[in-house]
């Protein structure tokens, strides 16, 4: 399938591509922040005396409850057209909460903070998306969200590093929040000049066209194969969790590796978005057959092992980055994308949760069974997705 841009002039395509750049810089401050913090979570929640389950269900529980709210957010940015309030809102409630880590004394109360960091970038995601998406209209939806990808992914690779650097100072990872103060306000300044520059200003206050107001029947597939997909995906927390526990890596070595894979992650997002731009939602499998080596590279072998399977995680992760939200963007329309975005993001981290709880479980038990969980469902999710190839392609016509 070979996915094409409406005609439009050369100054509209420039300005959305500006519009898209500006909004990079707003998720590069922003995930230098959460991601920085991400990076940290599992050795930090250790060193507060969590287990790996418990690991396994913070880390799956801060995604269930940010997708959970993402259902009803995305349903009340399409009713409001509020969509920079609430992106806004959201920015400030994960940017403020993130500094604060450094002030848990327990696991409990660094978890709490972590479900309302994962409670913030709920309430944005959807409304987010939808501002980015009637940009990725003009440049194509794949390249649209791979260069945003791209932004989100190097400020994921300086945000490790700033903890990375605090931890070999230290020698401890809960003082290290507090240098992630910085981007937070940075995020800000840049939303404020993304908001500035947008393309199409009075979005929020179009009409309503009587057309298109449900979602085509093939969403419903597309949403179940990404949450397959999710619950075979191994979160990094749990990875970090391994690495530490059987001394694979030292504790400042865990957020550099975390830095390179983001920076895996951006780069392949970029590939993968030209990639789906031509030829649709196949070009995820290659993606997820790759990140699949993630389990057994990372959690049967050395330290080498633990290398490559952190590229692996990252190759995959960058391909849903640049595929997932653009399929939803080419077969629903406007009026609904915001509701869509949440339906697709609530899915995918309730089974987020379910496999991480799941994987977490299993890491006490026996490592070869959780192997072979998350391989299985990747699997799955290749197969599922190969399927959609064409009921993809006749949405987007009848669209």
């Amino acid at each position: 399938m070979r996915s094409h841009t409406p005609n439009v002039s050369p100054n509209l395509r420039k300005a959305a591509m500006r519009f898209i750049v500006c909004f990079g810089f707003v998720s590069l401050f922003a995930d230098m922040t959460y991601e920085g913090a991400h990076s940290a979570i599992g050795p930090f929640l250790q060193d507060l005396g969590a287990t790996a389950a418990q690991v396994g269900i913070v880390a799956g529980l801060g995604e269930m409850v940010a997708a959970s709210l993402r259902l009803f957010s995305g349903r009340f940015a399409d009713r409001t057209r509020a969509y920079w309030l609430i992106t806004t809102v959201g920015y400030a409630l994960n940017l403020l909460v993130v500094p604060t880590l450094a002030l848990a004394g327990s696991w409990k109360a660094a978890a709490l903070l972590v479900v309302v960091e994962r409670t913030g970038k709920s309430l944005r995601g959807p409304a987010r998306d939808v501002l980015i998406s009637e940009a990725t209209e003009v440049v194509g939806h794949g390249w649209g969200f791979a260069v945003h990808s791209a932004f989100d992914q190097l400020g994921a690779v300086l945000g490790p590093l700033l903890i990375a650097l605090s931890v070999a100072r230290t020698h401890s990872f809960g003082p290290a929040f507090w240098w992630l103060a910085a981007p937070a306000a940075g995020a800000f300044v840049a939303l404020l000049v993304a908001r500035a520059v947008r393309p199409n200003k009075g979005a929020e206050k179009r009409p309503r066209t009587p057309t298109a107001q449900r979602v085509p029947a093939v969403f419903w597939t597309y949403v179940a194969a990404a949450g397959v997909l999710a619950c075979g995906f191994i979160d990094f927390p749990l990875l970090a969790y391994h690495f530490q526990k059987t001394r694979l890596t030292d504790s400042a070595t865990i957020p550099l590796l975390y830095a390179g894979a983001m920076g895996v992650n951006g780069l392949t997002a970029l590939v993968f978005g030209r990639l789906f731009d031509r030829h649709g939602i196949a070009v995820l499998v290659p993606g997820i057959l790759i990140s699949l080596l993630t389990l057994p590279l990372g959690f049967l072998f050395g330290y080498w092992g633990a290398v490559a399977s952190v590229v692996c995680w990252a190759v995959g992760l960058g391909s849903q980055d640049a595929t997932l939200r653009a399929g939803i963007a080419q077969v629903v329309s406007m009026n609904k994308r915001g509701s869509a975005f949440g339906t697709f993001n609530a899915v995918y981290g309730v089974a987020w949760f379910l496999g991480s709880v799941a994987m977490g479980l299993l890491y006490d038990r026996s490592l070869f069974a959780l192997v072979a969980f998350g391989v299985l469902f990747q699997i799955a999710s290749a197969l599922m997705f190969l399927r959609l190839r064409r009921p993809l392609a006749d949405a987007r016509a009848a669209s």
